[in-house]
């Protein structure tokens, strides 16, 4: 009867996802989407190996491939990561989660992510020359709640509810987003595990505000009136992921080698094929690396025309470990782990992110 339930499961999942891949890799649509700081990773140790974690990610490193990975959550854990977008610019990433075990009732998880841009200098058709106007800073945010439940020792399953926000001081935009995923864990270690998740699935978004409006002159008279333009709505960055991995144990589970591969069906962008390693030694120390193919990754983004990314595709990253607490019967122990992360790009000196997680 579980079994049944499984494989029932898995279909409607599939019969949910699936009309969402004939829309991916359309010519017409690329570049059309918005909202893309959606598609930034802001989480150190999953952006340490591209993302790849579709499959096995557990925890609040997670939500950004697969939400159903929180499901893996025991206790408590709370998380802060920081990251420096493009190292020779202005444009930082800060990132909150928090994730509660609510037993056999699931996981709650929250979560704030937010991009500052820095101060712009204003500018005027009026006065046109910066330093005269002022300066304004953009903000980026989205705030999610998520839950994820195992529904046994080989099914888990998630959804998150996302709020995005994004404007300056007089012109914004909101909306939301619904992420959705799946893992299926098995072997005689739990060591074969596959993953399907849907991101960034809502309607569209427009702006509105203030700063789209306009006093102007009414032709043949002496009177002015506030016109306000319109915004066109934009859709959201939505995609498909698909995973699998698989942990290679020796000497008595000591050392761990994990293969993970992604597959990326973007609604909006060039699809991208992902491979990343793993190595563990206990649960103290941990390194990896990723790589994501993407159509034009390779190229020259000042020559080549198909180049549609920052990103060389290469990224890597290390985790250290402390146990604060040993764990005593049935007492979880408590854990601090320290998280970095590299991402090679073309320019600006490429992506770096810190994270310090606490999990009792």
């Amino acid at each position: 009867m579980n079994r049944i339930h499984k494989i029932i499961g898995l279909v409607i999942l599939l019969a949910i996802l699936l009309p969402n891949i004939s829309m991916a890799g359309n010519d017409d649509r690329r570049g059309t989407a918005g909202a893309g700081e959606l598609l930034i990773n802001p989480w150190a140790r999953s952006a340490g190996w591209s993302n790849v974690n579709t499959a096995n990610g557990s925890g609040l490193d997670a939500l950004f491939s697969n939400v159903a990975g929180l499901g893996h959550t025991v206790g408590t854990d709370a998380s802060f990561d920081y990251s420096h977008y493009l190292n020779h610019s202005d444009i930082s990433i800060v990132a909150f989660g928090l994730a509660q075990s609510l037993g056999n009732y699931g996981v709650l998880g929250l979560t704030v992510n937010s991009m500052s841009f820095g101060s712009i200098q204003k500018t005027s058709e009026n006065s046109p020359e910066p330093g005269n106007n002022g300066t304004y800073k953009p903000t980026l945010m989205n705030i999610g709640v998520s839950y994820a439940k195992a529904f046994s020792s080989s099914i888990y399953a998630g959804a998150t509810l996302k709020i995005v926000s994004e404007g300056i001081d007089n012109v914004t935009a909101t909306g939301i987003a619904i992420d959705a995923g799946i893992q299926y864990v098995t072997g005689r270690d739990y060591e074969i595990k596959f993953g399907i998740s849907l991101k960034n699935w809502g309607p569209s978004m427009s702006y509105s505000g203030d700063g789209l409006s306009v006093n102007a002159l009414i032709e043949h008279s002496n009177h002015y009136q506030t016109i306000e333009n319109r915004s066109l709505s934009f859709d959201l960055p939505s995609s498909l992921n698909i995973g699998a991995s698989y942990d290679f144990l020796f000497e008595e589970k000591t050392h761990r080698l994990t293969v993970a591969g992604n597959y990326e069906s973007m609604a909006f962008t060039n699809d991208r094929y992902t491979a990343g390693l793993e190595y563990g030694f206990k649960n103290l120390f941990m390194v990896r690396a990723g790589y994501t193919f993407e159509k034009g990754t390779t190229g020259d983004i000042y020559k080549d025309e198909s180049k549609v990314n920052l990103s060389k595709g290469f990224s890597c990253g290390a985790s250290v470990i402390a146990p604060l607490q040993k764990a005593k019967g049935n007492k979880k122990g408590i854990d601090l782990s320290f998280d970095y992360a590299y991402r090679t790009t073309v320019i600006m000196g490429g992506i770096h992110s810190l994270g310090l997680t606490l999990s009792m």
